[in-house]
This record gives structure tokens, sequence and C-alpha cells, in this order.
């Protein structure tokens, strides 16, 4: 059974851009966890600097690594 890989608040980036406009956010935040829908899990993201959100399913979202000071 599929279920959500990335967690409310993780930060995420898409893998394909296609369709979008270049001013399109480059990272999101995950702000709901939605349905699984044809066994792929779906996401609300967020981008609060500019204001962005959008819906992904998940096989178009990777992890955005966490930097390390």
């Amino acid at each position: 059974m599929a279920h959500h890989k990335f967690a409310i608040g993780a930060e995420v980036r898409l893998i394909s851009r296609t369709g979008l406009s270049p001013a399109a956010a480059e990272t999101y935040r995950v702000i709901t966890l939605l349905p699984i829908m044809d066994l792929s899990p779906q996401y609300r993201l967020r981008n609060d600097e500019l204001g962005q959100e959008r819906v992904s399913k998940e096989d178009n979202l990777s992890a955005v690594a966490e930097s390390r000071l």
C-alpha cells in the first residue's frame, strides 16, 4: 500500500518544471498531506517567500538536502 514519503513541514523541490512559469518558486514546504490517488500520494505545497501554492504528486518531488553549517 502506498504511503506519504514526506511529512508536513518537509522542504521539497519539484523534479519536473514543465509548464511552470520561470518565476515559479524553486523549493516548497509541505503544508498538507492529500489523499492517495491512483497509488500516488499527493501534497499541498507552499513557498512563503513568493506566496505560491501548488499541489503535486510524490513522484514529482525530491527532498531538499538540509545544509550543515
